[in-house]
C-alpha cells in the first residue's frame, strides 16, 4: 500500500526537474522509474490479491472445520442444542461473510500505515494540507458510524429470521412426502412464501444501510479528493507551492482513496461479521454433552450388567428388556444414557461408563434410534453399514427385520439405490431398515428405540418374534408400548416419572400394575 505512494513522487520530480527545467536526461530518468515502480505495484497488487484470496479461503474453511468438528464433538446432542436450519445458514453464508472481513488484516492495515506516511509527506509540502489530510479521513469514517450501527441492529434481526427460516425449510424438505401424503404441502408452502416474503422486506433494510456505507465509501473519497485539490489549487496560484508539488499533493491524495475505501468497507464488513460470528460463537460455546477427556479405561471384557441410578433401570446380561414409559421422552433418555450419548451416572459392571473408551462403547453398545440418519447408497451399503458385506447375512437381518419385501419391490434387488435419508421410502421401510441395519451389526448390546411404532400389528407381531428370537442370549432393550412386542421380551421394566416403578414379565405387571395395565391396553386397542 505505502508504494502506492511513490508515482506521485516521482511524477512531481519528472515534473519540477524535468519539464519545469527542459532537462529532457533529467525527465527520463523519472519517466523510466515512474515505469519501474508500476511493474512493482502491479506485481504487488497481484501478490496482494493472492495473499488476501488465500486468507478469505483459509478463514472460510477454518470456521467450516471448527464448526463441523464441534458439531461431531456434540453428537447426539446437537438435534437438542441447536437446529439444522442454524448450521445449515452458517456453513452456506456465515463463513463467506467472516472471511470478507478479514481483508481488513491485509489492506486494512497497510491502508492505516500509507496513511500515515502519506501524511507525513504532505507536511514536507505543507502542513496546511497535512492538518486537511489527517483531519478529514477520521471525520469520514466517523460520518459513517451510525449507519454502521443500525447495519448491526438489523442484520441481527435478519439473521435470527433467517435461520429460522432455513430451518423450516429443512423440515419441510424432510417431511414432504408425508405433507403430500395429508395434502399440506400447499398449506407450508404458502407460510413458507410468507415469511420468506417478510425476510426479504428485512433484508431491504439492512441493504438500505449497507448500500448508504458503501456509496459512501465510493463518494465520500471523491468529494475528499475534490477539496484538497482545491486548497492545493490555490496554493499555486498563491505561489506556495510548485507545479510538481500541486500534482504530487493530488497525487497522494487520490492514492489515500484507496484506504478510505478500506476503512469504510473494512468497517462494514466488520460490522457483519460481527453479527454471524455471534451465532458461530453461540454454536462453538454449546457444552458436549460428555467430557472431551473420557477415554481413560477400557470396557468390561464379559457381557455385564448395566445399570442407571437415575431411573433405576438395569439391563441384565443375555437378557430382553422392555423400558415401557406414557412419556416415550423418559424412556429414550435412559436409552442415551444407557448408550453413553449424555453424560450420566450408568455403570457397566460397576465402572462409570463415562471413563470407557468411546469406541469400545460404539463397538459393543449399539443404540437404534428412529431417526438415525439413513445414508444414500444401495441398499447393500445401507444396512451393512461399516461392516463388511455378507448377502446371507444381509438377506438374514432383513428377514428379520421383515424387510424383505422392500428389496423384493426394488428394481436392482441390494444394489437399488436409497436416496438420502430414504426419500424413496415410506416411513415403515425406513424403520425396518434401521432395524436390520442393526440386526446386521450384531452388536455384544442392542439398544433399540420404539423400533417398530410405524408398522402395523401384523408386521410388528413378526418383528417382535424374529428379533428377540435371534437376539436370544444377548443383551437387548427396547422401549415400547406395544403388547405383541412386550409379550416377548424377558423382563419389563415400568417407569412412573423416569423412575422404575415395578419390574416383571408383561403378564405379571398386567396382573398387579393398574397403570401399567391401562397403559399397554390403551396401546392394544389403538392397534386394533
Amino acid at each position: 500500500m505505502v508504494t502506492l505512494a511513490v508515482p506521485p513522487y516521482l511524477l512531481s520530480r519528472a515534473i519540477d526537474d524535468g519539464l519545469a527545467t527542459k532537462n529532457l536526461g533529467a525527465l527520463t530518468g523519472w519517466v523510466v522509474a515512474l515505469f519501474g515502480i508500476g511493474v512493482v505495484n502491479a506485481g504487488l497488487g497481484i501478490a496482494r490479491h493472492r495473499t488476501m484470496s488465500k486468507i478469505r479461503m483459509e478463514a472460510a474453511f477454518r470456521t467450516v472445520s471448527a464448526t463441523v468438528e464441534h458439531c461431531v464433538r456434540l453428537g447426539a446432542g446437537l438435534s437438542r442444542r441447536t437446529t439444522a436450519g442454524e448450521v445449515v445458514a452458517i456453513g452456506s453464508g456465515d463463513v463467506q461473510v467472516i472471511a470478507q472481513s478479514l481483508t481488513i488484516t491485509g489492506p486494512g492495515v497497510g491502508a492505516a500505515v500509507a496513511y500515515i506516511v502519506v501524511a507525513v509527506v504532505l507536511f514536507s509540502i505543507s502542513p496546511l494540507l497535512a492538518a486537511v489530510v489527517l483531519a478529514g479521513v477520521p471525520l469520514l469514517v466517523l460520518t459513517v458510524g451510525p449507519l454502521l450501527h443500525r447495519i448491526e441492529r438489523t442484520s441481527a434481526g435478519y439473521r435470527e429470521r433467517q435461520g429460522a427460516l432455513t430451518t423450516r425449510l429443512v423440515d419441510v424438505l424432510n417431511g414432504l412426502r408425508v405433507l403430500n401424503a395429508l395434502g399440506g404441502k400447499s398449506v407450508y408452502a404458502a407460510r413458507y412464501q410468507r415469511d420468506s416474503h417478510d425476510l426479504v422486506a428485512q433484508g431491504y433494510r439492512v441493504g438500505v444501510a449497507a448500500s448508504w456505507v458503501d456509496a459512501l465509501a465510493k463518494g465520500l473519497p471523491a468529494a475528499f479528493l475534490a477539496v484538497v485539490t482545491w486548497l492545493g489549487a490555490r496554493m499555486v496560484a498563491e505561489g506556495s507551492i510548485s507545479v510538481g508539488g500541486l500534482v504530487a499533493v493530488y497525487g497522494y491524495t487520490a492514492m489515500l482513496v484507496v484506504p478510505v475505501e478500506f476503512f469504510i468497507e473494512g468497517a462494514g464488513d466488520l460490522t457483519r461479521a460481527r453479527v454471524v460470528a455471534g451465532r458461530v460463537i453461540r454454536l462453538l460455546s454449546l457444552p458436549p454433552d460428555l467430557p472431551v477427556d473420557r477415554d481413560q479405561v477400557g470396557a468390561p471384557e464379559a457381557s455385564s450388567m448395566l445399570r442407571d441410578p437415575a431411573s433405576g433401570v438395569e439391563l441384565r446380561p443375555g437378557m430382553s428388556t422392555a423400558i415401557v414409559s406414557n412419556r416415550p421422552a423418559e424412556s429414550a433418555a435412559i436409552i442415551d444414557r444407557i448408550g453413553g450419548f449424555t453424560k450420566s451416572d450408568v455403570t457397566w459392571a460397576g465402572i462409570d461408563l463415562d471413563v470407557i473408551a468411546t469406541h469400545q462403547l460404539r463397538q459393543r453398545i449399539l443404540v437404534a434410534d428412529n431417526d438415525a440418519y439413513l445414508f444414500t447408497g444401495s441398499v447393500r451399503d445401507v444396512v451393512r453399514g461399516r461392516h463388511e458385506a455378507d448377502d446371507d447375512r444381509l438377506h438374514r437381518a432383513l428377514h428379520i427385520a421383515v424387510a424383505s419385501d422392500i428389496v423384493d419391490a426394488l428394481p436392482d434387488g441390494l444394489a437399488s439405490t436409497i436416496d438420502p435419508r430414504g426419500g424413496n421410502l415410506s416411513g415403515g421401510q425406513r424403520q425396518r431398515l434401521r432395524l436390520a441395519r442393526a440386526v446386521y451389526a450384531d452388536p455384544e448390546v442392542l439398544l433399540a428405540v420404539e423400533p417398530t411404532s410405524a408398522v402395523d400389528a401384523h408386521t410388528e407381531a413378526t418383528i417382535a418374534q424374529r428379533l428377540l428370537a435371534a437376539r436370544r442370549g444377548r443383551t437387548t432393550a427396547v422401549t415400547t408400548t406395544s403388547p405383541l412386542l412386550l409379550a416377548h421380551t424377558e423382563t419389563v421394566v415400568y417407569l412412573v416419572d423416569g423412575i422404575a416403578a415395578a419390574t416383571g414379565t408383561h403378564h405379571e405387571l398386567l396382573a398387579t400394575e393398574p397403570g401399567y395395565r391401562a397403559l399397554v391396553t390403551r396401546g392394544e386397542q389403538e392397534a386394533r
